[in-house]
This record gives structure tokens, C-alpha cells and sequence, in this order.
């Protein structure tokens, strides 16, 4: 019996429920066989398609830090923008046919999925803090007291961590230190990076993800699991942006040092373009996609004055004839906006007021990443390297899946099994919240202590 099936059996036992007591009734959801404890399941919530990958415990290669996707799903996306959830209804079911598509491809049964949502629900922020030491190593107990109190300084209402990430550490006067553990100083500092979502906005995944009969093991953000699957270490090291560009969205994963150390959104994406498209050439939304895919380009080309491209009239009148138009129209539709979201995020960026190394290269991602002209347009406007990305690291995709707009997709399963990690466990993330809730007002001290009794009882 496939999700889709069962979601529509316990509507309807739902329904019956309804009828006999009088009021609605809730269906209990239906938990399918797991055929190996092992799996590793990403669900990415896309606004133009929703995308599965599943693989198997051997699918993951430690040598190389590779791994090899079982099965893989994907559907057009409905109910879903910018990451939130618009229509539950038709949102569950498009989550439950493209699961389903990986699990027949994989022959597996899967139980819960860890689901990668867009920047535009995220939302970054940095704290830092430094704690005194003994004379000796410092240990993990040191570790859990800086985290604590940068922990402390967590002030998000209404909002849920999804990330909770080390920027860098260091000891005395000593910056950049990877791992701590084991030095001797007088100090420690810590500088964390807090990815957090709104609370409506996750409590809404986890019940749509549940109708689909699925658990939400993790919420991954969309342009941190791309930067995982598209970028070199090396990249990471020198500093890299990492633009994921998705129908709905734009977002930027800025890295440096190996490590990332900002997010940034701009609600701007190729669903726009479409709709560009369709206004300049009165056409349809679907015709507008059509001839943006087959046609489009963000730059000049030698014979766009003679060439022409057709797009459906608006409208039932079957007498009326295609609209035809000269290709340099289209150009000159797309060009100024994909050229604005670039020139949008590149302020933004330099508002947030993060360090950019001066070398550093740029890496597009995501489905309008895929537009011919965009990667020209970009060093246009960052004037820095451009290069498109695809997933790493997962060989034997086939040609459908191994594009730009699944690296998201690959990105949460690579950083499942080889992180980079949060310094509190994502089970843990998932069901805490950190804020005023968790740390009452009353000192510094009491903060503190409330936040290392939080640590102890969910390291």
C-alpha cells in the first residue's frame, strides 16, 4: 500500500470517526515497516519540485567520504513557498508521492526523513563568549561552560534553533583553534553561530511531514546542505559563498576558515523570472517556464536579433495564434532581474557586516542556478570566480538528479554522516528551546546555571 494510499485510508477512517461521535475525529497515523535501521532519508522542501534521496547503511564509503543514493524521488511541488507551508493538504500529498518514488526506486521503507527548508525561514545569528580556566587541560566540561553561557545570551522569542554551530575557538590570545581540548590557558572563548527558524513555521513541517506518515528527524537549512554537497575543502578553507538559487528564494552560505559563519536571504528567485516573463510576453505561467528553460539566457548572444521564440496566448481563444517575439525580448526581461537579486543579496551581505576573505570565490547552486548567462551575470556584479556546483562526493546519480538543484538534497545525507556537527545533538535541537523560556532573568549566574543544566541533560 503506498503513503499516498494510506494518507487517503485514514482520511477516511477519519471521517467515520466523524460521523459516529459527532464531531472530527483525528487519524491516527499509519507507522510502515523500516527495513533497515540504518537509512538515511533527506526530504527538500523546494518551492518548484520536493525531492527524496534515501540511502542505504552501505551506501556510505568512509574512505573517501562519499556516498552512493539508493533511491530517488521527486515530485512538482504544491502547498510549498519559500519554504513554508501554504496548503497542508496538498503539501502532505506531494510529500507522500515523492517519498514514495524513492522508497520503490531503493526498495526500502522509510519511517522519518530529515527535510532541508529554504534560507527564507532562517534566519543567522552570532554570539560569543569566554569563560575562565583552571590550571589544566581543559576538558569537555570547560567546553560545555562556554557553550552555556554564549547559550545564554540567546534571546529569540517565538523562534526554534534548528543550528547550532562553532564559529571558532580560542585559548588566551590564541584564535582559530580547532579543537581545544587539551590546552592549557587562562581563557576560553567561543564564538556560535544560531540558525533558528520561526516556531509556526516548524511546528507546520513537522505536521505536514507527519500526515505523509514520516517522523522529522532534523530541519536542515537549505543553503548549509548545499554548501556541504557543492563545495571543496579548500573552498572552505579560503572563504567561499555558496548562492542557492531556488524558485522562491535566494540564499547565501558564507564560509571561511572551514567553517560557516553567516546565512543570508533574499525572497527573490526564479519563480520570479517566470512571472517576468509571463507579464512581458502576456503568456502563461506555464509557457513562460517553457520557453525560460528552452530559450532563456541572462546574456547577448550573436543572433538574438533574428532568432524568435513562440509562447501561448493567455486565455481560451483557440482562434488566436502564439505570440512571437524577437529572442533579444526575452534577454532583456530576464537579464535586469536575475542582475537585481545579485545586486540585492550583494548589499545585503555587506550589511551584515561579516569578513569576506578577498579571494574569495563564489559557488551557485539550486535550480535557477541552471539558466544560461547566470554564472557571467554573477561575476559581473560579486566581480569575484563563479562556478556552477553540483553534488560531490555521490557518484552514480543519474543524470536527472546530479544537477544543481539537488545538491541540497545530497548536502543533508553528506552532513548527517560527515558533518559538520552542532555542538548539541540535533535530537535534542529538535525537541528544546532555547530562549527565554529555558533562561530566566533574574542574574548572569542564574542564566548561566539554568543553560549548563540544559547542556547536561541533552549532551
Amino acid at each position: 500500500m503506498s503513503r499516498y494510499e494510506d494518507r487517503q485510508n485514514a482520511k477516511l477512517q477519519a471521517t467515520k470517526g466523524a460521523s459516529a461521535s459527532g464531531r472530527p475525529a483525528m487519524a491516527d497515523a499509519a507507522v510502515r515497516p523500516v527495513v533497515s535501521s540504518g537509512l538515511i532519508a533527506s526530504l527538500d522542501l523546494g518551492a518548484s519540485k520536493i525531492g527524496c534521496f534515501i540511502m542505504r547503511p552501505e551506501g556510505a564509503r568512509q574512505s573517501d567520504q562519499s556516498i552512493r543514493v539508493a533511491g530517488v524521488g521527486y515530485v512538482q511541488s504544491k502547498g510549498i513557498r519559500a519554504g513554508a507551508i501554504i496548503d497542508m493538504e496538498a503539501a502532505s500529498q506531494a510529500i507522500a508521492q515523492a517519498v514514495e518514488r524513492a522508497e520503490a526506486m531503493a526498495n526500502v521503507s522509510i519511517q522519518g526523513v530529515r527535510v532541508a527548508i529554504p534560507g527564507a525561514q532562517t534566519a543567522s545569528h552570532r554570539v560569543s563568549a569566554s569563560v575562565s580556566l583552571g590550571l589544566k587541560p581543559i576538558t569537555d566540561e570547560d567546553l560545555n561552560r562556554a557553550i552555556a553561557s554564549a547559550l545564554a545570551q540567546v534571546r529569540f522569542p517565538n523562534r526554534r534553533a534548528i543550528h547550532l554551530l562553532p564559529v571558532s575557538w580560542s585559548v588566551d590570545s590564541h584564535a582559530g583553534v580547532r579543537d581545544p581540548r587539551g590546552l592549557n590557558g587562562r581563557n576560553l572563548g567561543l564564538e556560535l553561530l544560531v540558525v533558528t527558524i520561526d516556531e509556526n513555521v516548524f511546528n507546520n513541517i513537522q505536521q505536514c511531514v507527519g500526515l505523509a506518515h514520516l517522523e522529522v528527524q532534523a530541519i536542515v537549512s537549505a543553503p548549509l546542505a548545499a554548501a556541504v554537497a557543492a563545495l571543496e575543502e579548500d573552498e572552505k578553507e579560503l572563504g567561499c559563498i555558496c548562492i542557492d538559487m531556488g524558485a522562491s528564494s535566494t540564499t547565501a552560505a558564507i564560509f571561511a576558515n572551514g567553517t560557516l559563519i553567516h546565512v543570508d536571504c533574499l525572497n527573490v528567485g526564479g519563480s520570479h523570472v517566470t512571472a517576468d516573463i509571463a507579464r512581458g510576453l502576456s503568456t502563461t505561467i506555464a509557457g513562460a517556464e517553457r520557453i525560460k528553460t528552452l530559450h532563456g539566457s541572462a546574456i547577448a548572444s550573436s543572433n538574438e536579433d533574428r532568432e524568435t521564440v513562440e509562447a501561448p496566448p493567455r486565455g481560451d481563444d483557440r482562434g488566436g495564434g502564439p505570440i512571437v517575439v524577437p529572442r533579444s525580448i526575452l534577454k532583456g526581461i530576464i537579464a535586469p532581474r536575475v542582475e537585481e537579486t545579485f545586486e540585492l543579496l550583494r548589499e545585503k551581505i555587506k550589511a551584515s557586516g561579516v569578513q569576506i576573505e578577498p579571494g574569495a570565490g563564489i559557488v551557485l547552486t539550486g535550480g535557477a542556478s541552471q539558466l544560461a548567462g547566470v554564472r557571467e551575470l554573477a561575476v559581473r556584479v560579486f566581480d569575484r570566480p563563479v562556478r556552477l556546483g553540483k553534488p560531490m562526493r555521490v557518484p552514480h546519480l543519474g543524470d536527472a538528479a546530479a544537477g544543481p538543484s539537488f545538491a541540497a538534497a545530497a548536502g543533508v545525507i553528506l552532513r548527517t554522516l560527515y558533518g559538520p556537527r552542532d555542538v548539541v545533538q540535533v535530537r535534542r535541537i529538535m525537541t528544546a528551546k532555547i530562549g527565554p523560556k529555558d533562561a530566566p532573568t533574574t542574574s548572569q549566574g542564574g542564566i548561566i546555571q539554568r543553560v549548563i543544566n540544559w547542556l547536561q541533560s541533552n549532551l
